[in-house]
């Protein structure tokens, strides 16, 4: 199992890591990239997750982008879910508060607070993104590692 660890990261994967410290626990990335921000994003396909580490901090990790049918959300697996089963699930762990967002079939839904977005298309979850978050006093980011 794979366990989202909101404001944490996945499983081992703690934000803030750098990429060496990804690599001890899961081996060379199945490819990477550099996007449009300059950040490193590692792909792993036998986890079905892409790493993004910020250029700008320290090129540590501080998104997620993952979709393996093991992935776990508070005990139970959700991809491949309704989004009914799912919201009830983040309501039953009191996050309720969701922005929507439509983009070309696919619905986003936004957990500022989280900083979680569960992706949805064709009535069942399919993705979920997790980032880094910020402290409360200032835009630094919380770093778990």
């Amino acid at each position: 199992m794979m366990e989202v660890k909101l404001k944490f990261g996945i499983d081992q994967l703690l934000f803030g890591m750098k990429q060496k410290d990804v690599e001890a626990l899961y081996g060379k990335p199945s490819s990477q990239y550099v996007d449009e921000e300059d950040n490193i994003v590692y792909v792993y396909n036998q986890q079905k997750m892409r790493l993004t580490f910020y250029d700008e901090e320290e090129m540590r990790l501080g998104y997620i982008i993952a979709q393996h049918p093991n992935l776990t959300l508070f005990g139970e697996t959700f991809i491949g879910k309704t989004w009914e089963e799912v919201k009830s699930l983040l309501a039953t762990n009191k996050i309720t508060k969701l922005e929507t967002e439509l983009v070309e079939g696919t619905e986003n839904y936004f957990s500022e607070e989280n900083w979680m977005f569960v992706n949805v298309d064709y009535g069942q979850v399919f993705k979920i993104e997790l980032g880094a978050v910020f402290k409360e006093k200032d835009d630094d980011f919380d770093w778990k590692f």
